[in-house]
């Protein structure tokens, strides 16, 4: 790469710098050769002298030109070096923040170390089904490449994810698995993908774990096979791992953690569930603890474990076995606490027993503590004589216990593996797989072990297989191309494998050395110096005797021997294992006797032999070595694809890019070693087309007009590159060395610089000569405008001279007068101010003589009274000085006074008198109360003996007490009910009359008051009349402008909002309902018979298959509708129709019902006449006894008009069906079915007669009861013998039949006893109704006393509104009045409401009846006509309805499946285009009528749902067909639109003729089944629009982003690998690009399709305006995902088709559509790519520009520009700060890409027809013959 030719001066070059790695400089000496020193200018300006030579430096590596900076793939660079790459690569991760990189077939991915949205759904449907050359790199991309391969190439594929620890390998492959879960889900409802997902955060708790470098590390390597079935669906997978780093569970390095799954148990130890495991915080236990850091900053451990739990239950791991792996673990951290004490003689050690950790380890595996303590000391030797146990050193013994936690680890490990494997595991057939390789990349550490041997052997053999991948393809490109193919020199690392693997290697040393029974490290390092030393790839140190140095790809590291041979034995003694498998816990047994993982089911590219079964033996080293062949076996038997991930830095910060580090990882990764073989060749290729449009200004005139492309690119490339061997001429691409590309854009750019150099030389002559040409005459028409002015300016001043001498002689004269006047007034003026001047001092004078007089009189008043002041106070003090000495003095001689004993003996005098007074006081009051007590007692004893006569009298009276007082008791308390109801009925009619009369003020008052308010009301409305008319006026329509805009807005986006939401529903419906159809095809074709017929009796109909509840159009209510209804459907229908005779039944019981009542009625009142004749104080006359019996007569009269009633409209109704089935000739079926009707209408009319016959004979029993009424007197003879008659009465009833005989002593014939009997029963009876009537009078008082207590409350509501009243000022109280009317009117509205609706409801129940008289008048009469004149019915009707046709088409049930047959199943849209629009929709609507005319709500049912079912399977056997679909969309909306405008309802017939008016429905209301039809046209829309964007969405992106539309405006860049390879077949070609006008051309068919179909305009607005939203999100959507596109020419050639789109709506009127407000993202996105982006002012211009795209959509263009030519510039990352800056306060969706599965809500204006359905004209052609004119 480095300088072929001798550099100039300005050239661009790399030099390399310990710091940045590479450092850019530019030349600005030319080089000669022979200079020694090559003279540079940095870029900080500084220069520098670059020393060249053989020993010094060579010629620097040359900068690519700035067009091809930041390139999506490294290949497309036209200098292919190390410091190309890695500018690229920074260049796009700091400045784009584009952290995916294509090289070649690589995919370079950088670690943000940030969240970054580009992993959403919307994003895997944007990379689904795209070239992989065509998007912005991405690991969709690469999955997406895989999947299409797999498909296409049917052989399976490999993602090969590498990279050192940090890198961010296991996060891109969980993506790719993602990828493959979204894009290949399960085709049943297994949810596989999601089990795959979930062996994630499993595989990361027991596997990952924090290091130094990455907090989440995977320490292991895993392979994950995703199987697919033979329609790429995700059916199972499989996963084998590689190399766990065991050594982790024991030992931690600083700053390092164990595995997280240890953590997670420690966080989670206070769960109850897991208080069994004895845990507690990880810094208890030795083997978390090493690294000091039990924590990670982010991360919730808890919060993980729920995590992996949920993981492993959903890949079905029962809880019992998560239990169970729990107790594994921690029983490893138990373990690792174990004590063990060295002895005295170091050469024993033994168990601490003070500790408890052994106990709980033993407890959790189930083993025994005592063996496990034995043997954790000590081991067995075996020889060939004898057996013998050895004691272990402490160290000895340390290593056994870690090796044992290490084992048991390992085997759990793998026995997860195993568990996963086993649900992801599918018993399905595999077609093919994916693979994703997640495994560990290049190591190396200051101290490098056995563990960082194995992963960089692993890696010598990857890059193996990559070098030769890579290699192979570019052999198979120069051989398709047909150029000579020489042999590219790649580095080989088959040496460096050999001195690992081969005979004798490094491995087979170390194998050899665990097999020597005293083998050390030291003695095998010894052993690989003395066979290796004279390797290239091996080198000894020097300092050191116990490390090596393998020389790998990548570089040199250096590993130290110390424990090679413990980890590769992998020692556990056998004994340990032995009680270990004898664990109580299954899980433990499981994990230890495992078998060795099965190996992957991949046909190997070569046949291995079976070996012996030793596996038991191998080392560690053995197994990897194995395994890693065979994971190369499969990977070179699949397709692979690569993912190589880069650590930007070590510190974890994202977006920060450490040069050093980033080129470490480009060389061990194997990318530096992919652009050497691409540079050592032709890595610049170009097609034929690419290069004529990228160089064809290099070409002559000459060479533009030969027609072949080929041709004239080779006659270019001769002339222009001399050597031949600087480019190849292939058969469809042209391919350049290195360096070439960058030479032909040097030549461009040259010849646009002369170009341009010309241009502005005409250009620049041009506009001088126009500049000198305006100078000269602007020059001239200044002289002759400067000599004019001059010319005036003279003349003006001769008259000026003349007109100044006038002024000077009168401004003279004025100014001396002036100035004479002046000086007179001066000198007056002085005059009187000095005259002033001595007078006001003369006043002064006076006035300073007059103050002084003031002040002298004030000041000697004042003195004397001051003197006079201090004489009086002076007096005051001298006497009370004296008055004090004479009270002092008085005080003394009070005091002896006080203290002498005749003044005590005074005071004492009288206080001894009332102490006596006292004590005989107290003397009287004792006395006293003792006399009173002793009176007390004596009464105490009288009452006692007086209550206890009392007591005797009372039992006395009680027991002379008979049974006849409470008879007459309750008489008394009866006529005390009585006479309490009459007063009550008294205060109730006065209440009422004080009420009415009150109510009828008010109501006086009430009608005043609302006359006086309605005045001024209307008063009130004419002044607000006024005003408006004012404000109206006076605002003229502004005051509206904003906030009824903004209210409409806000009303319509919540309309669209509920319109969307139920469209969603409606539309899930569909899908709901279509996947119910499938299913129940699938059901029906798996339970088919073949030869199964169905004959017509249980054929069902289309309306079978309706999802909508049947609407019934009358219901029967009573028994003359049932008859009605049996006579509309006649006896075919009605003998079959179980229904009608329910109802009938129905009917029957409800009249038994009501004559029980009636019955129950009557025997109250005869009991009650009975009781009232047997009452002893009531008597009663014979009149009134035959008042009962005549009223009791009139009853049953009545109930027997009734029985007669009902009988003879059953008879009536036998008759009629009788006649009916005599006058049709039915058949047998029929005539059963009647004569079955006629049975159970006989068994129902004779249950009628039987309870005819048990009201007679009770109605007998009652008159027999009250004429033994009458002899009382034998009630009261048989008293004495009632008490032992009833006891036999509740006796069996076989005992009375015994004791029959004894009713002889009464009476021979037993007529005494049934008497006897009969009174009885009376007297029963009448007890009853005693007490029934008793508590219908308390039930009477309770209601009376509520409604009295009412009435109380209601008067003291209106006494204290009167009072309210009366406190109110006169504006409240009629305030007050009006809201009191105001609640009074509605009241009454309400009440009128409701009378209202029940005379509607009256009104239609009679309107029901007479419709239902019309149409028994009108079958009477087609009855007769069809008796006179059967076989001329038709014709007759015809012919009388050809003259007043009514719009109306009549069929025969019979032929409703043929009409619907051929107007929708089997309709083809041809056969009606040159007929009226929609014809099928007024036919069937013209057939709706009629059935509404003769009232068949059946027929109208049958038919709507059966052609709702038929468009529905149409529709679903078309789902792909736009014409049919639209269609339909146009005969459902007509159909809707027609069921709405003759509806009846006015809002419908605004704009119907007179005549259609008289075509409206006259007994239906179809509404329920217009909201069908709105749901079915919905549905057909939804399909429509998802037809269409079907169709166009292959012709989007061609041609709005990649046609060239304005042809020469695009250039083409250089292409990389990815454009030249895609996953498309390249000699198909793939399919052909679309033009614009190839979509102008696919819109432009849909609308006429859907005009020619009748199709309401309104609905074809919002069809394109859907589909132009789809254009605008795909377009968009494509562009933020394609570098290639972000350029100023795509900007200028996306506006201009989208002006070309615009055109089309205007030329088709639809520019009102909304269509183009849809676009705006989009133009807004071409504008973006156009404007200028440098300066603030621009920055605010975008802000203001771009309103309809989200901060990150302009961020992401802004960053995606890309300059076609060197002449353009790059977005400024300062420049998109800024944006983001000024926009972050923007409230919007923070989504990238565009939802392109949104919807717009779809409205059905309703547009009524101006075609009258009279004039309807049916065609021959659709053989319709069997429907009538009407």
């Amino acid at each position: 790469n480095s300088l072929g030719d001798l550099p100039s001066a300005y050239t661009r070059v790399w030099i390399p710098d310990p710091e940045e790695v590479w450092k850019s400089a530019e030349i600005i000496k030319d080089y000669k050769e022979g200079d020694k020193v090559l003279h540079l200018k940095l870029e900080d300006e500084s220069t520098l002298e670059y020393s060249i030579g053989p020993k010094d430096n060579a010629l620097p590596f040359l900068r690519n030109p700035d067009i091809l900076v930041g390139e999506n793939d490294l290949t497309a660079l036209s200098y292919l070096h190390e410091p190309a790459v890695l500018h690229n690569l920074k260049v796009r991760f700091l400045e784009s923040n584009h952290i995916y990189t294509y090289c070649g077939i690589v995919l370079v991915a950088i670690n943000p170390y940030e969240q970054l949205q580009i992993y959403g759904e919307e994003v895997i449907n944007a990379y689904t089904g795209q070239n992989m050359g065509d998007m912005d790199p991405h690991i969709f991309a690469v999955a997406e490449e895989a999947y299409k391969q797999m498909a296409r190439d049917e052989k399976n594929q490999s993602i090969i994810v590498s990279g050192e620890s940090g890198a961010g390998k296991t996060v891109s492959a969980k993506y790719a698995m993602r990828f493959f879960a979204t894009v290949g889900g399960s085709a049943n409802d297994t949810n596989v993908e999601e089990k795959v997902l979930a062996s994630s955060p499993i595989m990361e708790a027991i596997g990952n774990a924090k290091t130094t470098r990455n907090d989440n590390s995977s320490r292991f390597g895993k392979y994950i096979q995703i199987g697919f079935d033979r329609r790429y669906h995700i059916i199972g997978a499989n996963m084998r791992t590689y190399l766990l780093e065991k050594s982790r569970v024991v030992f931690q390095a600083e700053e390092e953690r164990n595995y997280h799954i240890f953590y997670q148990l420690c966080a989670s130890s206070s769960l109850p569930e897991f208080k069994d495991l004895t845990l507690t915080s990880a810094e208890d236990f030795t083997y978390t603890s090493l690294g000091e850091n039990i924590f990670i900053e982010g991360v919730n451990d808890a919060e993980d474990l729920v995590k992996t739990r949920e993981a492993l239950t959903m890949l079905g791991v029962k809880e019992i076995h998560q239990m169970s792996i729990f107790k594994v673990i921690a029983s490893i951290l138990h373990l690792g606490n174990v004590g063990i004490v060295s002895e005295r003689d170091g050469e024993s050690c033994h168990i601490n027993r003070d500790g408890t950790h052994l106990h709980h380890f033993c407890r959790l595996l189930g083993i025994e503590q005592e063996q496990m303590e034995h043997w954790l000391c000590r081991r067995k030797l075996v020889t060939t004589a004898e057996t013998y146990v050895k004691n272990m050193s402490h160290a000895q013994a340390v290593n056994a216990r870690d090796a044992l936690a290490k084992h048991i680890y390992a085997h759990l490990f793998d026995w997860i593996v195993e568990h996963i494997n086993k649900a992801l595991h599918t018993s399905t057939k595999q077609h093919s797989f994916i693979g994703v390789l997640d495994i560990y990349g290049f190591e190396t550490f200051e101290i490098n072990s056995f563990e960082q041997f194995c992963i960089n052997y692993a890696n010598e053999k990857l890059q193996q297989q990559f070098n030769s991948h890579v290699f192979k393809l570019e052999q198979e490109e120069y051989m398709k191309e047909q150029i000579p193919w020489t042999l590219i020199d790649f580095y080989d690392n088959q040496p460096c494998i050999d001195l690992i693997e081969a005979k004798l290697g490094i491995l087979d040393l170390l194998d050899e050395e665990c097999k020597v029974p005293k083998g050390t490290d030291q003695n095998w390092a010894q052993k690989l110096y003395s066979q290796h030393s004279n390797s290239g790839h091996f080198e000894k140190p020097r300092m050191s005797n116990r490390s090596f140095i393998v020389v790998h790809f990548a570089d040199k590291v250096e590993y130290q021997c110390d424990g090679f041979l413990e980890k590769n034995r992998d020692t556990v003694y056998e004994e340990q294992i032995n009680i270990l498998k004898a664990s109580q816990v299954s899980t433990v047994y499981f994990c230890l006797t495992l078998p060795t993982p099965s190996t992957i089911n991949v046909r190997a590219a070569k046949p291995v032999p079976k070996g012996h079964n030793r596996e038991h033996r191998k080392t560690v080293g053995t197994q990897f070595r194995n395994s890693l062949h065979l994971l190369m076996e499969t990977l070179n038997a699949t397709t692979p694809h690569y993912v190589r991930c880069i650590k930007p830095n070590d510190f974890k910060e994202s977006f920060v890019f450490d040069s050093r580090r980033a080129v470490q990882q480009l060389r061990a990764c194997g990318v530096l070693e992919t652009i050497r073989i691409s540079a050592a060749g032709y890595p610049s290729r170009w097609t034929y087309p690419d290069f004529f449009s990228r160089y064809r200004v290099l070409m002559t005139k000459k060479d533009m007009t030969i027609g072949d492309k080929k041709q004239v690119c080779k006659n270019l490339l001769e002339t222009l590159i001399k050597d031949p061997d600087k480019f190849q001429f292939g058969k469809t691409k042209i391919f350049f060395r290195a360096g070439q590309v960058a030479y032909l854009e040097k030549l461009r750019a040259d010849k646009f610089r002369f170009a341009c150099i010309n241009i502005q030389k005409t250009v620049r002559g041009w506009l001088q000569r126009i500049r000198y040409r305006k100078i000269r005459k602007s020059a001239i028409t200044l002289q002759r405008y400067g000599r004019g002015y001059l010319a005036r300016r003279f003349a003006e001043m001769l008259r000026l001279t003349r007109a100044a001498l006038i002024c000077q002689k009168q401004y003279r004269m004025v100014r001396v007068r002036r100035e004479y006047l002046r000086t007179r007034r001066a000198v007056i003026t002085i005059q009187a101010f000095a005259r002033g001047m001595f007078i006001r001092r003369l006043y002064q004078e006076f006035l300073l003589h007059h103050k002084a007089m003031i002040i002298q009189k004030t000041v000697r008043g004042w003195l004397v009274r001051k003197k006079y002041l201090r004489a009086r106070y002076a007096a005051i003090v001298i006497q009370c000085f004296y008055r004090r000495v004479r009270a002092k003095r008085q005080l003394k001689q009070l005091k002896i006074a006080a203290r002498s004993a005749e003044h005590f003996k005074n005071l004492n005098v009288g206080m001894e008198n009332k102490i006596v007074q006292l004590q005989k006081k107290m003397d009287n009051q004792s006395k006293e109360y003792k006399t009173q007590n002793e009176q007390l007692v004596v009464t105490n004893t009288t009452l006692g003996s007086e209550v206890t006569k009392l007591q005797k009298e009372v039992e006395t009276l009680r027991s002379r007490q008979t049974a006849g007082t409470q008879v007459t008791s309750l008489q008394e308390e009866l006529e005390k009910l009585r006479a309490e109801l009459q007063e009550a009925h008294a205060q109730r009619k006065q209440i009422e009359e004080e009420f009415s009369s009150e109510k009828q003020g008010l109501e006086q008052v009430r009608k005043d008051r609302v006359e006086e308010l309605e005045k001024e009301n209307k008063l009130l409305k004419k002044e607000k009349e006024e005003m408006n008319r004012r404000i109206q006026t006076s605002s003229q329509g502004e005051f509206h402008a904003g906030d009824v805009s903004q209210k409409e807005i806000r009303l319509q986006v919540e309309l669209d909002e509920e319109r969307q939401r139920y469209q969603n529903l409606v539309k899930e419906y569909s899908r709901l309902e279509q996947r119910y159809e499938n299913l129940q095809e699938d059901m029906s074709s798996m339970k088919f018979h073949p030869g199964h017929r169905r004959n017509p009796s249980n054929q069902s109909s289309l309306g079978s298959d309706s999802n909508y509840p049947s609407i019934s159009m009358s219901e029967v209510g009573d028994t003359d509708d049932t008859i009605q209804q049996v006579e509309e459907m006649g006896i075919e229908k009605a003998a079959m129709d179980l229904s009608v005779f329910m109802k009938l039944q129905k009917r029957v019981r409800e009249l038994e019902q009501e004559r029980k009542r009636l019955q129950t009625n009557l025997e109250k009142v005869e009991e009650l006449s009975t009781r009232k004749g047997n009452e002893p104080m009531i008597s009663t006359s014979e009149d009134d006894i035959n008042a009962d019996l005549a009223y009791n007569s009139l009853k049953r009269q009545e109930l027997e008009t009734e029985n007669k009633k009902l009988k003879n409209d059953l008879n009536e109704l036998r008759k009629a069906v009788a006649d009916r089935a005599s006058d049709n000739n039915s058949s047998n079926e029929l005539q059963e079915g009647y004569n079955l009707l006629l049975n159970q209408l006989k068994a129902a009319n004779e249950e009628l007669d039987v309870r005819k016959e048990e009201v007679l004979m009770l109605k007998t029993q009652i008159v027999n009861s009250t004429r033994q009424s009458e002899n009382i007197n034998h009630i009261v003879k048989w008293t004495n013998i009632k008490k032992p008659l009833d006891s036999e009465d509740t006796g069996d009833a076989p005992d009375l039949k015994n004791k029959a005989q004894d009713w002889g002593y009464l009476n021979e014939d037993g007529e005494l006893g049934l008497a006897y009997q009969g009174l009885k029963q009376v007297a029963r009876l009448l007890e009853a109704q005693l007490q029934t009537q008793s508590r219908q009078h308390k039930d009477e008082l309770e209601a009376l006393h509520t409604q009295i207590e009412l009435l109380k409350d209601s008067l003291e509501k209106k006494q204290e509104m009167l009072d309210h009243f009366s406190t109110l000022s006169p504006d409240a109280l009629v305030e007050f009045s009006v809201q009191q009317e105001i609640t009074r009117l509605t009241n009454e509205n309400l009440d009128l409401k409701e009378l209202v609706e029940k005379l509607e409801k009256n009104e239609k129940k009679l309107k029901k009846q007479l419709r239902i008289y019309m149409k028994k008048v009108q079958e009477l009469e087609v009855s007769q006509a069809t008796k006179s004149r059967p076989e001329l019915t038709r014709q007759v009707t015809v012919q009388r309805k050809e003259k007043d046709f009514e719009g109306m088409l009549e069929y025969y049930k019979e032929d409703e499946v043929l009409l619907v047959k051929t107007l929708i199943t089997e309709m083809k849209p041809n056969a009606v285009s040159a007929t009226v629009p929609c014809l099928p929709a007024y036919i069937l609507f013209m057939c709706i009528r009629h059935a509404d005319y003769i009232n068949d709500d059946q027929k109208v049912h049958s038919l709507l749902t059966t052609t709702i079912n038929a468009i529905k399977k149409v529709l679903k056997r078309n789902n792909d067909d736009f014409e049919m679909t639209s269609f339909w969309l146009a005969n459902a909306s007509r159909l809707l639109h027609c069921l709405k405008q003759y509806s009846g309802d006015e809002a419908f017939m605004t704009q119907n003729t007179v005549k259609q008016n008289e075509h409206c429905l006259k007994n239906f209301d179809l509404a329920e089944y217009r909201q069908v039809l709105s749901d079915l046209s919905i549905q057909v829309y939804q399909q429509l629009v998802r037809v269409a964007e079907g169709i166009m969405q292959p012709m989007i992106v061609s041609a709005m982003l990649e046609s060239e539309s304005i042809p020469s405006l695009a250039g083409v860049k250089p292409m990389g690998y990815r454009n030249r390879s895609s996953s498309l077949d390249c000699e198909s070609g793939g399919p052909a690009g679309y033009t614009l006008q190839a979509l102008i051309r696919q819109l432009g068919q849909f609308y006429t399709v859907m005009a020619d179909h009748g199709l309401d305009p309104e609905i074809s607005q919002q069809v394109v305006r859907q589909l132009f939203y789809s254009i605008n999100a795909v377009t968009l959507n494509n562009l933020l995902l394609r570098k290639d596109v972000c350029s100023w020419s795509t900007g200028v050639q996306l506006r201009y088709n989208i002006s070309q789109l615009e055109e089309w709506l205007r030329g088709k009127n639809l520019h009102q559509s909304g269509a183009v407000a849809t676009m705006e993202p989009v133009i807004q996105a071409a504008q973006l790519l156009q404007v200028k982006k440098k300066t603030s002012q621009d920055a605010e211009a975008i802000c203001s520009l771009c309103t309809a795209l989200s901060l990150q959509q302009i961020v992401k263009i802004l960053n995606l520009y890309t300059p076609l030519n060197e002449f353009e510039e790059r977005v400024a990352v300062s420049f998109i700060r800024d944006i983001q800056n000024r926009l972050q306060d923007r409230i919007e969706n923070n989504q990238l890409l565009v939802d392109t599965k949104y919807t717009f809500p779809v409205l059905f204006p309703y547009t009524p027809s101006a075609l009258s359905l009279e004039t309807v004209h049916i065609p021959a052609s659709l053989s319709l013959h069997f429907l009538t004119r009407v």
